[in-house]
């Protein structure tokens, strides 16, 4: 999957564009992180819409443009964080109702940058819109309708997802109107993936089939309780890794989850992909999104976190690393937008740099010792500035594309893992 991306090109084109939006030398002259695990595995970005089309957002235009170089210089693959999710990509009913641009804009860009590219994603039950789910059948009796109260941070009650009760923006709240059937909701599935895999066929290589179906809390509850399993069923899983399958029988077509780094989360994961290896279902690796605290993170957890999920047989892709080191939300692994913004303020834990340092070494030598099976590294977003999870500070460069004292010890680490091998 290594892409061959020149050095000389990429070094000369980063160096002078860094130095041009007033960043230090140093900025410019650290080691590439596509290049110094470039023996080991991708190491990606999840990019927003300013990144790919250099326009938009909360961002200048010159800090958008120093991010792009930053891009271009550091990660050998991508991840839209929102331009392919459902709502944004279809967020109309039929085939007039698909908005391709920011899903174009990231694939052009990856191609022009010889970049690998993930589609994310195609079936989740947050920022999904609610013409998806609509029909004529009432919600059968005990359905959540309409939804009881939330536990903070927990993605799995219903009236949630990952921008809160309401969602993001009009009609992309928990539906709770009259339904589709599970024919109908199915021929939607099944025409939605089609059509973006096929449209991106032999561009995006994987793709996040379905996002977070697995349920939090206990080991009584397998999996999640969300429109998807209420309208279709458990096997809606199966359905969508078949008709992401019949799109691109080349792609390689993943489950992906947080909070993998819970011993009883791990072991939900194993009941559901035992199961569709048993059903001879395409699934092909595994995604564990890594979004990890100061406190906890380290070698130990991420050591055995990789070590059981290996047990699956499956290569495993680090899809959304990051690791908050604000005071808030240190015991908090969920992929909740809003608990994350609130707990991630008040300030940031003592030596915040120091240990965020050791974090990332130590989630990155449990990487490399588990080189044979990760064969990706995505972090979720490019800088401080403009991770979801802001105030905590939570990856590798500041919101200015300083390396911080985490990069270098990442790099470090390649280091060591040549003596080791």
């Amino acid at each position: 999957m290594n892409p061959s991306r020149p050095i000389t090109a990429v070094g000369l084109v980063s160096l002078v564009a860094l130095l041009a939006f007033g960043l230090t030398p140093r900025a410019a002259e650290v080691p590439a992180l596509g290049e110094a695990f470039r023996d080991h595995f991708l190491v990606g970005a999840a990019l927003n819409r300013s990144h790919v089309t250099g326009t938009g957002g909360r961002r200048s235009a010159e800090q958008v443009t120093g991010e792009i170089a930053l891009v271009k210089r550091h990660f050998n693959q991508v991840t839209a964080e929102n331009d392919m999710k459902w709502q944004l990509i279809h967020p109309r009913e039929g085939q007039d109702g698909y908005d391709f641009a920011g899903a174009d804009a990231l694939v052009a860009f990856a191609q022009s940058n010889r970049m690998e590219i993930v589609g994310h994603t195609l079936v989740w039950h947050s920022q999904t819109p609610n013409w998806v789910f609509a029909g004529t059948n009432p919600p059968p009796p005990g359905a959540t309708n309409p939804p009881p109260a939330v536990v903070a941070g927990n993605t799995n009650g219903p009236g949630t997802n990952r921008f809160g009760r309401g969602g993001f923006g009009p009609g992309f709240g928990r539906y709770n109107g009259p339904r589709a059937s599970r024919d109908e909701l199915l021929q939607r599935m099944r025409d939605h993936i089609h059509t973006v895999v096929g449209r991106y066929k032999g561009k995006v290589k994987v793709w996040d089939v379905v996002n977070e179906a697995l349920a939090d809390g206990g080991p009584e509850n397998v999996m999640r309780n969300s429109l998807w399993s209420e309208i279709i069923g458990p096997d809606f899983i199966a359905k969508a890794f078949q008709y992401a399958h019949e799109a691109d029988p080349e792609a390689i077509l993943r489950y992906n989850d947080y909070g993998l780094e819970n011993p009883v989360k791990i072991q939900k994961l194993v009941t559901l992909i035992r199961s569709l290896q048993e059903q001879k279902v395409p699934i092909h690796a595994i995604g564990t999104q890594a979004h990890l605290n100061v406190s906890s993170a380290g070698f130990e957890q991420m050591d055995r976190s990789l070590t059981e999920i290996a047990k699956l047989g499956l290569p495993i892709h680090v899809t959304e690393l990051d690791i908050n080191s604000a005071q808030g939300g240190q015991r908090n692994t969920g992929a909740d937008i809003a608990a994350n913004a609130t707990t991630t303020q008040g300030g940031l834990v003592s030596d915040a740099d120091k240990k965020l340092a050791d974090a990332y070494a130590g989630v990155f030598r449990a990487f490399l010792k588990h080189r044979d099976q990760v064969k990706m590294v995505t972090l979720w977003g490019v800088n401080d500035a403009v991770s979801w999870r802001a105030g905590g500070k939570p990856l590798l460069f500041d919101g200015g594309n300083q390396p911080k004292p985490a990069f270098d010890a990442v790099i470090a680490e390649t280091g060591k893992a040549a003596t080791t091998r």
